[in-house]
C-alpha cells in the first residue's frame, strides 16, 4: 500500500509565500514523474507544476517564476515554494506521484489528499 500525505497549506496575505510538501511511504520500488495540481471552486483540477525524475520542471504559465517545484528522491517527497501569491492561487492542491511498486510493475499514479491554499486580498 502507497500513502501521500502533503502538508504546507493555509491562509496567506497577497504578496506572501508558502510552502506545500508531500511525502510518500509504503511498498515502492520506483518514482518517476512527480506532480502539483490544484482545484479551485467551480473549476477543473488544473496541472501546477511537474518534475521529472531527471529533474526536468515544467509550470503552468500562471505561476511561472513565481512557483518552484523540487524533489528528494532519497525521501520520496516533492516540494512546491509558491511566492508572490495572489488571491487567483487559491485553491485546494493535491500532489500526484507516478510510481511502481515492485519491479515489474507498471507506473501508476498516486494521489495526496488535498491541501487547502487561501490568499486573501
Amino acid at each position: 500500500q502507497v500513502q501521500l500525505v502533503e502538508s504546507g497549506g493555509g491562509l496567506v496575505q497577497t504578496g506572501g509565500s508558502l510552502r506545500l510538501s508531500c511525502a510518500a511511504s509504503g511498498s515502492i520500488f520506483r518514482i518517476n514523474n512527480m506532480a502539483w495540481y490544484r482545484q479551485a471552486p467551480g473549476k477543473q483540477r488544473e496541472l501546477v507544476a511537474v518534475i521529472t525524475s531527471g529533474g526536468v520542471t515544467n509550470y503552468a504559465d500562471s505561476v511561472k517564476g513565481r512557483f518552484t517545484i523540487s524533489r528528494d528522491n532519497a525521501k520520496i517527497t516533492v516540494n512546491l515554494q509558491m511566492n508572490s501569491l495572489k488571491p487567483e492561487d487559491t485553491a485546494v492542491y493535491y500532489c500526484k506521484i507516478r510510481l511502481g511498486r515492485r519491479p515489474s510493475s507498471i507506473l501508476e499514479d498516486y494521489w495526496g489528499q488535498g491541501t487547502q491554499v487561501t490568499v486573501s486580498s
